[in-house]
């Protein structure tokens, strides 16, 4: 019996035969030919991923896979990162040589010698990982976690800031760098920006200082202004409790290249630089330090005589001071012993009566564990005075804890405008768009907060009050970061920022301080907008009275600073100025303050000019004080 397919076959043979018949006289067509075989398609066998070293020469022969064996075939090969590796060609052998650090995919293909349709391989690919003679490799990061701790000089004993002991194993200057490197890549802001540097090119703070952005804003500014790093137990005393070697005495400098002119910006209370010994007050004028010509001198030694002078790196360093007390002509000469310091942040607070009300003034100066309960002490006696406006000083604050930015902001606006409220948001880098990566924590906006956070105030304790719709800010090129916080947190929620001073310094960013082998840094991981979602500020905020080329202008007036005067003196020009724009919205003439900057926060003059490392000290929101 037949099966269907065996009738088809014979159907078609049939009419095969009978087409073959047709056509009379014996005559018919020729034969088709039978077809052409084709080619069939070589393939390249894997080849393995190699490892070498910057110098180094390897040969590799490749395999070919072909149905017809007598096909011969031509190799081509292309590499994806010639500053890697380059890769030559000659017959079956590649031949590879590892140029420079980095990662490279080697692209191979094979061509049948016949010539023919589908005569050309599919691509095969292998990885050359080249490596420095330390094993780095450009663009190839391990986590951080791997070089954490391994230091080349382990601390021992007890960590006097926790009590536990040391976690530090011994290591050397290439893991302590590594760990920067890693961490940098994690976690910086601009991370696709820094040139990714061996890391046994150099020692660890050369290292640190490659670790950020080499690109500069519009104006030619270092785009990264804020990377800095030092040691950790000054930054745990510094944070915690606000103790530092020196004077008690912060310097400023108007004139930066010599002539100089260094002032006495602030001075803290029961310090040396008090002490009638002493007497520095605001404006004192600094003419020489232990011989040294404090304004004209610029040689590479008499600098290094000012810098140890004016910043002691010790308790129990003495030096001496040539002085100009402010309005007077007679110089004088005292030494000061340098001490322990522990800084007030918060100073003389008063209230201020006026024809229009109550008037509250407050200079604040760090945004330190302790500045916690000194605000709240602050703002209580304020809002027992029932004061109706606020003038806040802020021309000196750099910046710190912005959790207490966030509570001084909320206690200024008060329930109604803040309670439930965005004061800000945090941005990382876009590695990091849903987890915060130095917490883990799931990224969110803060909210205003209300209560104590246990820096210095019980954590959950009611915070006080003024509820203002309106505030007075004294501001100039030393105010930063937290403290910029403030003024963009309040506008966020529409509270009226009224501006007095300079142009603020321009720090929308903050880091987490991150302790290492001893040495704590500092590297600008995310960007801070408030509630409105802005955080444009790179250029700061500026008294909309005086153009600022890169500034964001601001209701209120450009007044230069003013030495003559003291704090909470409403003689002083700024806090003057602020009585009068409260009285009729009008400002002073601004002054021309160009070539003339303050600067004030500082910890060395170098080169002639001034430099600040504690400049704007931003600690993300969240944090509150360590246990134990």
């Amino acid at each position: 019996m037949m099966s269907k397919t065996d009738i088809g076959i014979l159907l078609l043979s049939s009419a095969s035969l009978a087409v073959a018949g047709c056509g009379g006289g014996g005559g018919g067509t020729e034969p088709t030919p039978p077809p052409t075989p084709v080619n069939a398609k070589p393939a390249v066998q894997a080849i393995a991923d190699q490892a070498l070293t910057i110098g180094d020469s390897v040969e590799v022969t490749v395999s070919v896979s072909d149905t017809d064996a007598t096909d011969t075939h031509t190799l081509s090969a292309s590499v994806s990162n010639e500053a890697a590796a380059t890769v030559a060609v000659d017959g079956m052998v590649l031949t590879i040589n590892a140029t420079d650090s980095g990662v490279a995919t080697v692209t191979v293909t094979a061509t049948d010698s016949s010539g023919r349709d589908n005569d050309t391989s599919d691509p095969a690919t292998f990885d050359i990982t080249v490596a420095s003679e330390s094993g780095w490799v450009r663009g190839v990061f391990e986590e951080a976690s791997v070089f954490r701790n391994s230091c080349a000089v382990p601390r021992s004993g007890a960590d006097p800031s926790t009590g536990l002991d040391y976690v530090d194993r011994q290591g050397t200057t290439r893991d302590e760098n590594n760990w920067l490197r890693s961490w940098s890549d994690h976690t910086y802001l601009w991370y696709a920006e820094i040139e990714d540097t061996d890391p046994d090119c150099c020692d660890t703070p050369t290292y640190f200082e490659l670790m950020k952005t080499t690109q500069t804003t519009p104006s030619g500014a270092e785009k990264d202004r804020f990377h800095f790093s030092m040691d950790t137990e000054e930054w745990n005393e510094l944070s915690q409790s606000g103790v530092s070697p020196g004077y008690g005495a912060r310097f400023a400098v108007l004139a930066r290249r010599p002539p100089r002119d260094i002032r006495v910006a602030y001075t803290q209370p029961n310090s040396p630089a008090t002490h009638p010994d002493a007497a520095f007050v605001r404006g004192t004028k600094i003419l020489a330090i232990d011989g040294v010509d404090a304004v004209h001198a610029n040689s590479r030694a008499e600098v290094d005589v000012l810098n140890a002078g004016l910043f002691p790196s010790e308790p129990g360093e003495e030096h001496r001071f040539t002085v100009l007390d402010p309005g007077s002509s007679v110089r004088r000469t005292v030494t000061l012993r340098s001490a322990s310091i522990t800084s007030d942040p918060v100073q003389h607070v008063r209230v201020i009566d006026t024809d229009t009300g109550p008037m509250g003034y407050l200079l604040f100066l760090d945004h330190i564990a302790t500045a916690e309960k000194r605000l709240v002490d602050s703002i209580t006696k304020l809002a027992e005075d029932e004061i109706e406006d606020l003038v806040l000083d802020l021309r000196y604050n750099g910046g710190g804890y912005t959790i207490i930015a966030n509570q001084l902001a909320y206690m200024i606006a008060g329930a109604s405008a803040a309670q439930g409220h965005v004061f800000s948001e945090l941005r990382f880098n876009d590695k990091h768009t849903v987890f915060n990566p130095v917490t883990g924590e799931v990224l969110r906006p803060s909210l205003f907060r209300t209560t104590g956070v246990g820096l210095s105030v019980a954590q959950g304790e009611p915070l006080p009050t003024l509820d203002l719709d309106r505030v007075f800010v004294l501001t100039g090129p030393g105010t930063c970061s937290a403290s910029e916080a403030i003024i963009n947190g309040l506008r966020g929620i529409d509270v009226e920022v009224v501006l007095i001073g300079e142009t603020t310094c321009g720090k929308p960013h903050g880091f987490y301080p991150a302790d290492n082998c001893g040495t704590t840094y500092f590297t600008v991981q995310f960007e801070i907008v408030n509630g409105a979602g802005f955080g444009d500020y790179a250029g700061g905020f500026t008294p909309d009275n005086a153009a600022s080329a890169d500034g964001v202008p601001v209701a209120g007036c450009a007044v230069a600073d003013d030495f003559d005067h003291a704090f909470g003196d409403t003689h002083e020009a700024r806090l003057n100025a602020a009585l009068g724009y409260r009285s009729d919205s009008s400002c002073p003439e601004p002054p021309d303050m160009a070539g003339n900057t303050v600067l004030a926060n500082v910890d060395s003059l170098e080169g002639g000019l001034l430099r600040s490392k504690m400049h704007g000290l931003t600690i993300p929101q969240d944090v509150v004080a360590p246990s134990g």
